[in-house]
Protein backbone atom coordinates (compact mmCIF):
# COMPACT_ATOMS: atom_id res chain seq x y z
CA UNK A 1 0.00 0.00 0.00
CA UNK A 2 1.06 3.68 -0.71
CA UNK A 3 0.51 7.20 0.86
CA UNK A 4 0.81 10.16 -1.43
CA UNK A 5 0.69 13.53 0.62
CA UNK A 6 -1.62 16.01 -2.26
CA UNK A 7 -1.50 19.12 0.43
CA UNK A 8 0.78 19.56 3.53
CA UNK A 9 0.25 23.17 4.68
CA UNK A 10 -2.45 24.32 7.35
CA UNK A 11 -4.43 26.99 6.43
CA UNK A 12 -3.59 28.51 3.56
CA UNK A 13 -1.43 27.46 0.50
CA UNK A 14 2.23 28.59 0.00
CA UNK A 15 3.95 28.62 -3.18
CA UNK A 16 5.64 24.80 -2.82
CA UNK A 17 2.58 23.53 -0.03
CA UNK A 18 -1.00 23.04 -1.03
CA UNK A 19 -3.63 22.68 1.65
CA UNK A 20 -4.35 19.60 3.46
CA UNK A 21 -4.84 16.22 1.34
CA UNK A 22 -4.06 12.68 1.48
CA UNK A 23 -3.86 9.99 -0.68
CA UNK A 24 -4.09 6.10 0.29
CA UNK A 25 -3.54 3.64 -2.46
CA UNK A 26 -4.25 0.06 -2.20
CA UNK A 27 -2.22 -2.73 -2.08
CA UNK A 28 -3.33 -4.11 -5.76
CA UNK A 29 -5.09 -2.46 -7.86
CA UNK A 30 -5.30 0.57 -8.67
CA UNK A 31 -7.91 1.59 -6.40
CA UNK A 32 -7.11 4.44 -3.31
CA UNK A 33 -8.99 6.41 -1.02
CA UNK A 34 -8.57 10.49 -0.41
CA UNK A 35 -8.45 11.87 2.94
CA UNK A 36 -9.50 15.39 3.10
CA UNK A 37 -9.79 17.26 0.41
CA UNK A 38 -8.44 20.96 -0.11
CA UNK A 39 -8.93 23.71 -2.41
CA UNK A 40 -7.29 22.81 -5.48
CA UNK A 41 -7.09 18.93 -4.64
CA UNK A 42 -8.17 18.42 -7.80
CA UNK A 43 -5.20 20.15 -9.48
CA UNK A 44 -2.98 18.16 -7.69
CA UNK A 45 -4.21 14.94 -8.98
CA UNK A 46 -3.38 16.36 -12.13
CA UNK A 47 0.50 15.63 -11.31
CA UNK A 48 0.06 12.25 -10.28
CA UNK A 49 -1.23 8.21 -11.34
CA UNK A 50 -4.18 9.12 -9.54
CA UNK A 51 -7.84 9.12 -11.28
CA UNK A 52 -11.37 10.16 -10.12
CA UNK A 53 -12.77 7.33 -11.56
CA UNK A 54 -10.16 4.54 -9.42
CA UNK A 55 -11.22 6.75 -6.30
CA UNK A 56 -13.14 4.07 -3.87
CA UNK A 57 -14.13 6.72 -1.54
CA UNK A 58 -13.63 10.21 -0.04
CA UNK A 59 -12.75 10.83 4.11
CA UNK A 60 -13.13 14.60 5.35
CA UNK A 61 -11.52 15.22 9.09
CA UNK A 62 -13.81 18.13 10.17
CA UNK A 63 -15.64 20.74 8.08
CA UNK A 64 -12.89 23.49 8.04
CA UNK A 65 -12.65 25.11 4.92
CA UNK A 66 -8.60 23.90 4.90
CA UNK A 67 -10.05 20.11 4.47
CA UNK A 68 -12.82 20.22 2.42
CA UNK A 69 -13.25 23.46 -0.18
CA UNK A 70 -11.78 21.29 -2.98
CA UNK A 71 -14.99 18.77 -2.59
CA UNK A 72 -17.79 20.41 -4.60
CA UNK A 73 -15.24 20.63 -7.86
CA UNK A 74 -13.54 17.01 -7.39
CA UNK A 75 -16.78 15.90 -7.83
CA UNK A 76 -18.07 17.84 -10.78
CA UNK A 77 -14.85 16.87 -12.50
CA UNK A 78 -15.15 12.71 -11.73
CA UNK A 79 -18.65 13.63 -13.43
CA UNK A 80 -16.99 15.39 -16.37
CA UNK A 81 -14.52 12.40 -16.70
CA UNK A 82 -17.27 10.18 -16.89
CA UNK A 83 -17.40 8.64 -13.47
CA UNK A 84 -20.22 6.07 -13.01
CA UNK A 85 -19.57 4.04 -10.16
CA UNK A 86 -21.24 4.98 -6.97
CA UNK A 87 -19.01 7.12 -4.32
CA UNK A 88 -18.96 6.82 -0.49
CA UNK A 89 -18.15 9.80 1.45
CA UNK A 90 -17.74 9.60 5.15
CA UNK A 91 -17.61 12.81 6.57
CA UNK A 92 -19.21 15.49 9.51
CA UNK A 93 -23.30 15.63 8.99
CA UNK A 94 -22.58 19.43 7.84
CA UNK A 95 -20.35 18.40 5.36
CA UNK A 96 -22.98 16.79 3.55
CA UNK A 97 -25.51 19.48 4.15
CA UNK A 98 -23.33 22.08 2.29
CA UNK A 99 -22.24 20.12 -0.36
CA UNK A 100 -25.80 19.30 -0.99
CA UNK A 101 -26.91 23.27 -1.29
CA UNK A 102 -23.61 23.55 -3.19
CA UNK A 103 -25.05 21.34 -5.77
CA UNK A 104 -28.42 23.05 -5.91
CA UNK A 105 -27.74 26.41 -6.34
CA UNK A 106 -24.91 25.67 -8.90
CA UNK A 107 -27.28 22.91 -10.24
CA UNK A 108 -24.65 20.48 -10.37
CA UNK A 109 -25.67 16.92 -12.05
CA UNK A 110 -23.74 13.96 -10.90
CA UNK A 111 -24.11 11.31 -13.15
CA UNK A 112 -22.98 9.05 -9.75
CA UNK A 113 -24.83 8.21 -6.57
CA UNK A 114 -23.26 9.74 -3.47
CA UNK A 115 -23.66 7.55 -0.70
CA UNK A 116 -22.87 10.29 2.27
CA UNK A 117 -22.13 8.69 5.97
CA UNK A 118 -22.36 10.68 9.01
CA UNK A 119 -19.20 9.92 10.66
CA UNK A 120 -20.42 10.87 14.18
CA UNK A 121 -22.52 7.41 14.07
CA UNK A 122 -19.63 5.30 12.09
CA UNK A 123 -19.13 2.15 13.74
CA UNK A 124 -16.87 0.41 10.82
CA UNK A 125 -16.99 0.22 7.43
CA UNK A 126 -15.45 -2.22 4.99
CA UNK A 127 -14.40 -0.55 1.66
CA UNK A 128 -12.09 -2.30 -0.69
CA UNK A 129 -9.42 -3.42 0.81
CA UNK A 130 -9.60 -2.05 4.04
CA UNK A 131 -11.83 -1.88 7.54
CA UNK A 132 -12.44 2.00 8.30
CA UNK A 133 -13.25 2.76 11.60
CA UNK A 134 -12.56 6.45 13.71
CA UNK A 135 -12.59 8.07 16.53
CA UNK A 136 -12.90 11.43 17.92
CA UNK A 137 -10.50 14.01 18.54
CA UNK A 138 -9.64 17.07 20.31
CA UNK A 139 -10.40 20.34 17.78
CA UNK A 140 -12.17 23.89 17.76
CA UNK A 141 -14.80 21.90 15.64
CA UNK A 142 -15.55 17.79 16.01
CA UNK A 143 -12.98 16.23 14.76
CA UNK A 144 -11.67 12.54 13.72
CA UNK A 145 -8.70 10.11 13.15
CA UNK A 146 -9.50 7.59 10.36
CA UNK A 147 -7.94 3.69 11.07
CA UNK A 148 -7.45 1.92 8.05
CA UNK A 149 -6.71 -1.52 8.73
CA UNK A 150 -6.29 -4.54 6.03
CA UNK A 151 -9.13 -6.47 5.17
CA UNK A 152 -8.34 -8.78 2.22
CA UNK A 153 -5.02 -10.82 3.67
CA UNK A 154 -4.40 -13.95 1.99
CA UNK A 155 -5.27 -16.75 4.15
CA UNK A 156 -3.26 -20.54 4.15
CA UNK A 157 -4.18 -23.63 5.53
CA UNK A 158 -2.13 -25.04 8.37
CA UNK A 159 -1.46 -28.63 6.93
CA UNK A 160 0.24 -29.87 10.13
CA UNK A 161 -2.69 -29.25 12.31
CA UNK A 162 -5.22 -30.42 9.74
CA UNK A 163 -3.34 -33.80 9.92
CA UNK A 164 -2.82 -33.65 13.33
CA UNK A 165 -6.63 -33.76 13.86
CA UNK A 166 -7.38 -36.27 10.99
CA UNK A 167 -9.26 -33.72 8.80
CA UNK A 168 -10.04 -35.07 5.31
CA UNK A 169 -8.93 -33.50 2.53
CA UNK A 170 -11.73 -32.08 0.50
CA UNK A 171 -14.45 -29.33 0.80
CA UNK A 172 -13.93 -28.90 4.44
CA UNK A 173 -10.64 -27.73 3.59
CA UNK A 174 -12.37 -25.34 1.05
CA UNK A 175 -14.32 -23.87 3.56
CA UNK A 176 -11.96 -23.51 6.21
CA UNK A 177 -10.27 -21.20 4.04
CA UNK A 178 -12.76 -19.17 3.08
CA UNK A 179 -12.99 -18.01 6.77
CA UNK A 180 -16.00 -20.40 7.71
CA UNK A 181 -16.37 -22.55 10.55
CA UNK A 182 -17.37 -25.99 9.73
CA UNK A 183 -19.54 -29.13 11.94
CA UNK A 184 -16.67 -32.57 11.41
CA UNK A 185 -18.79 -35.03 13.27
CA UNK A 186 -19.62 -34.05 16.74
CA UNK A 187 -16.92 -31.10 16.67
CA UNK A 188 -17.46 -27.31 15.35
CA UNK A 189 -14.08 -26.89 13.93
CA UNK A 190 -12.90 -23.19 13.73
CA UNK A 191 -11.38 -21.68 10.86
CA UNK A 192 -8.64 -19.87 12.56
CA UNK A 193 -7.63 -22.61 14.39
CA UNK A 194 -6.51 -24.25 11.04
CA UNK A 195 -5.50 -21.55 8.49
CA UNK A 196 -3.14 -18.53 8.83
CA UNK A 197 -2.02 -15.21 7.23
CA UNK A 198 0.26 -14.09 4.75
CA UNK A 199 1.21 -11.38 7.35
CA UNK A 200 -0.49 -9.53 9.98
CA UNK A 201 -3.49 -6.56 9.02
CA UNK A 202 -1.28 -3.24 8.17
CA UNK A 203 -2.72 -0.53 9.96
CA UNK A 204 -2.49 3.28 9.11
CA UNK A 205 -4.03 5.97 10.88
CA UNK A 206 -4.48 9.38 9.61
CA UNK A 207 -6.12 11.92 11.45
CA UNK A 208 -7.49 15.19 11.19
CA UNK A 209 -6.21 18.46 13.06
CA UNK A 210 -5.89 17.37 17.19
CA UNK A 211 -4.61 19.06 20.21
CA UNK A 212 -4.43 15.88 22.31
CA UNK A 213 -2.53 12.68 20.70
CA UNK A 214 -2.65 11.19 23.64
CA UNK A 215 -7.13 10.53 22.51
CA UNK A 216 -5.37 8.20 20.06
CA UNK A 217 -3.27 6.05 22.56
CA UNK A 218 -6.07 3.01 22.47
CA UNK A 219 -6.75 3.54 18.99
CA UNK A 220 -3.27 3.05 17.83
CA UNK A 221 -3.18 -0.58 19.44
CA UNK A 222 -0.89 -2.52 16.54
CA UNK A 223 -0.64 0.56 14.16
CA UNK A 224 1.98 0.64 11.96
CA UNK A 225 2.18 4.39 11.22
CA UNK A 226 0.52 7.59 11.97
CA UNK A 227 -0.28 10.68 9.78
CA UNK A 228 -0.76 14.02 12.14
CA UNK A 229 -0.75 17.32 12.00
CA UNK A 230 2.13 18.99 13.68
CA UNK A 231 1.24 22.56 12.92
CA UNK A 232 3.73 24.39 15.32
CA UNK A 233 6.87 24.23 17.23
CA UNK A 234 6.97 23.77 21.12
CA UNK A 235 7.56 27.53 21.02
CA UNK A 236 3.98 28.06 20.24
CA UNK A 237 2.59 25.07 22.40
CA UNK A 238 0.48 27.89 23.79
CA UNK A 239 -0.83 28.89 20.76
CA UNK A 240 -1.23 25.29 19.34
CA UNK A 241 -3.50 24.66 22.13
CA UNK A 242 -5.56 27.83 21.79
CA UNK A 243 -6.38 26.70 18.47
CA UNK A 244 -7.03 22.96 18.79
CA UNK A 245 -3.42 22.17 17.07
CA UNK A 246 -0.35 20.40 17.68
CA UNK A 247 3.72 20.77 17.71
CA UNK A 248 5.87 18.43 16.71
CA UNK A 249 7.33 17.19 19.81
CA UNK A 250 3.89 16.79 21.43
CA UNK A 251 2.97 14.38 18.41
CA UNK A 252 6.46 12.76 18.67
CA UNK A 253 6.78 12.23 22.44
CA UNK A 254 2.87 10.32 21.82
CA UNK A 255 3.96 8.11 19.25
CA UNK A 256 7.50 6.85 20.82
CA UNK A 257 5.39 6.02 24.15
CA UNK A 258 2.39 4.47 21.96
CA UNK A 259 5.33 2.04 19.86
CA UNK A 260 4.45 3.45 16.76
CA UNK A 261 7.25 2.40 14.29
CA UNK A 262 6.37 5.14 11.28
CA UNK A 263 5.29 8.84 12.19
CA UNK A 264 4.57 10.82 9.46
CA UNK A 265 4.00 14.62 10.56
CA UNK A 266 1.86 16.94 8.16
CA UNK A 267 -0.12 20.10 8.01
CA UNK A 268 2.72 22.38 8.74
CA UNK A 269 1.95 26.36 9.65
CA UNK A 270 3.22 28.51 6.27
CA UNK A 271 5.42 30.00 8.85
CA UNK A 272 7.61 27.34 8.05
CA UNK A 273 9.58 27.56 4.63
CA UNK A 274 10.97 24.74 3.47
CA UNK A 275 14.42 26.28 3.06
CA UNK A 276 16.45 24.90 6.54
CA UNK A 277 18.70 27.94 6.90
CA UNK A 278 15.25 30.02 7.06
CA UNK A 279 14.52 31.32 10.45
CA UNK A 280 11.62 29.37 10.72
CA UNK A 281 12.12 26.27 9.16
CA UNK A 282 10.28 22.78 8.87
CA UNK A 283 13.61 21.49 9.30
CA UNK A 284 12.82 22.74 13.18
CA UNK A 285 10.24 20.47 13.60
CA UNK A 286 12.00 18.08 12.18
CA UNK A 287 14.40 18.03 14.81
CA UNK A 288 12.37 18.73 17.42
CA UNK A 289 10.18 15.57 17.00
CA UNK A 290 13.70 13.95 16.47
CA UNK A 291 15.29 14.30 19.97
CA UNK A 292 11.98 12.16 21.16
CA UNK A 293 11.28 9.82 18.92
CA UNK A 294 13.22 7.10 17.85
CA UNK A 295 10.71 5.25 15.01
CA UNK A 296 10.99 6.47 11.59
CA UNK A 297 10.47 9.86 10.90
CA UNK A 298 8.90 11.45 8.16
CA UNK A 299 8.07 15.29 7.27
CA UNK A 300 6.11 15.14 4.35
CA UNK A 301 5.97 17.38 1.15
CA UNK A 302 3.89 17.72 -1.50
CA UNK A 303 3.70 14.74 -3.71
CA UNK A 304 5.91 12.28 -1.60
CA UNK A 305 5.05 8.92 -1.49
CA UNK A 306 5.39 6.22 0.89
CA UNK A 307 5.44 2.83 0.58
CA UNK A 308 4.30 0.24 3.18
CA UNK A 309 5.94 -3.28 3.11
CA UNK A 310 3.96 -6.19 4.03
CA UNK A 311 6.07 -6.15 7.31
CA UNK A 312 4.50 -3.36 8.51
CA UNK A 313 7.81 -0.79 7.20
CA UNK A 314 7.52 2.29 5.58
CA UNK A 315 10.35 3.82 2.67
CA UNK A 316 9.81 6.91 0.88
CA UNK A 317 9.80 5.80 -3.02
CA UNK A 318 12.04 7.99 -5.08
CA UNK A 319 11.63 7.76 -8.56
CA UNK A 320 14.02 7.17 -11.19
Amino acid sequence: MELCFLGTSSGVPTKTRNVTAVALKESKGKGWFLIDCGEATQHQLLKTSLTVNNLQAILITHIHGDHCYGLPGLLASAAMNHRTEPLTIIAPKGIQDWFEATQKFTQLYLPYPIQFIDAESLPSVTIGQFTIDLTTLTHRVPSFAYRFTESTIKIYLDFAKLAEHNIPRGPIWGQLVKGEDVVFGDKVLKSRDFTYYAHAPRRIIIAGDNSEPEKLAEFSHNCHALVHEATYAKELAEQAKEYGHSYAELVARFAEKAQINNLLLTHFSPRYQTDPNADTSIEQLRREAAQVYRGQLFLAQDFTRYRMDTQGELEQIFEG
